[in-house]
């Protein structure tokens, strides 16, 4: 696979803390995961913009998989169980290695991030992100209502009552199971 490869993720384009989660996902009963190396890494860095013009790049390589690798695992958690302890901690564990900045440049004011080392940028930004999802809306960061979907997403509904990752995939597969069962009972 190569940067350039295409991203073979069923859900893409949600906010880069979910997007961070939708790295691993469940096809036809497996679990496929897109960080297990770095031509992966290379393919979600691009697919949000982390790899090049526009925004810092950053390198997709062994220490920035490894950190990007600890951020999901502690998005994971807080998300799973968002007051426990543990999850909590783990999520500040990766957000202790970068800050936000306040700046003043010729386009006025603004904020940088910065961090500790470079190779935790990706990671410590889908931190941060969770932490304005949070702040904007906690009660839109949704897990996909299948039973055998493991997708994230933030529902940007107008009535906020989005239950499915994509209404082509899990949304279909519940109408044909509840229209199966409804049809072996007749």
């Amino acid at each position: 696979m190569s940067a350039a490869a295409i991203d073979p993720r069923p859900l893409t384009g949600e906010p880069l803390s979910l997007d961070l989660l939708n790295t691993r996902w469940v096809q036809d009963g497996r679990t496929r995961d897109l960080l297990t190396d770095t031509d992966g890494l290379a393919v979600w860095l691009s697919a949000n913009g982390l790899d090049g013009p526009g925004h810092r790049p950053f390198a997709a390589d062994a220490a920035t998989l490894r950190h990007a690798l600890a951020a999901r695992d502690a998005l994971g958690s807080v998300v799973g169980d968002p007051a426990g302890p543990e999850a909590l901690r783990r999520l500040d564990a990766v957000l202790d290695h970068g800050r936000i900045r306040a700046v003043l440049d010729a386009e006025g004011p603004g904020e940088r991030p910065e961090f500790t080392d470079p190779a935790w940028g990706p990671g410590w930004l889908a931190a941060r992100d969770y932490l304005t999802l949070l702040t904007k809306a906690p009660d839109r960061i949704r897990a996909c209502a299948h039973e055998a979907c493991t997708l994230h997403f933030f529902d940007t509904s107008r009535n906020g009552t989005r239950r499915w990752c994509s209404m082509a995939l899990c949304g279909n597969r519940a109408k044909a199971s509840r229209h199966y069962a409804r049809t072996r009972t007749d």
